[in-house]
């Protein structure tokens, strides 16, 4: 497994540079000092993973992951940072990013990390999955209040995206079959979808 450090703390460098050296599978092929250094020299090395810091200054490690994945799709990109900030977190993770872990994780934390990723594995340390987690319950939140869908119309939403039929929503919600039948074609409308099918997606891939 080669690997790629990027971080501007030169004890940093270093200091990873010895850990992963240690580890017989693993090879520290370079190190840069930005992402922007980091995406030249993925040209050259073609590292496998690349482990990097967050906030750098010339260019920094959200749109350095958001670079290299576009430019090499092969290479794995693991964030480790000290900052839990949220909005980094979102955006490394849509940029690509396989991992995020914090600086404070234990030394055999960060090799099994970089194993995981390697073989596959999505990796996020606790606090950051907490963090992802809460965001992604937040942005639905949001996106249902964008809506602008009725609280009626939201109870048959969500029921049409469990699996239930309308004659199921109309004996659980008290309503009539053909009152079901027109708060469906309502919410057709309003989410410019074509069927029950792709409402019941809908809900489960956005608000679920």
């Amino acid at each position: 497994m080669k690997v790629l450090i990027v971080d501007d703390d030169a004890l940093i460098r270093d200091s990873l540079k010895i850990l992963i050296g240690m580890e017989a599978d693993m090879e520290v092929v370079g190190t840069a000092t930005n992402a922007q250094e980091a995406l030249v020299l993925c040209k050259d090395l073609q590292p496998d993973i690349v482990l990097m810091d967050i906030r750098m200054p010339v260019m920094d490690g959200v749109l350095g992951t958001k670079l290299m994945k576009s430019q090499f799709s092969n290479i794995k990109v693991i964030i480790l940072t000290t900052f839990k900030d949220d909005e980094y977190i979102k955006e490394a993770i849509k940029n690509g990013a396989s991992g995020y872990m914090l600086k404070n994780q234990s030394s055999d934390s960060i090799i099994e990390c970089l194993r995981a990723v390697h073989m596959g594995s999505i990796v996020l340390e606790k606090e950051v999955a907490q963090s992802l987690t809460s965001m992604l319950k937040e942005d639905k939140k949001k996106q249902k209040i964008k809506l602008d869908i009725t609280e009626r119309e939201w109870d048959v939403l969500k029921l049409v995206g469990e699996g239930l039929t309308n004659r199921e929503i109309a004996d659980k919600l008290y309503l009539s079959e053909g009152t079901v039948r027109n708060y469906v074609t309502m919410l057709l409308e309003k989410l410019s979808l074509r069927d029950r099918t792709q409402l019941a997606i809908y809900y489960v891939k956005n608000l679920e």
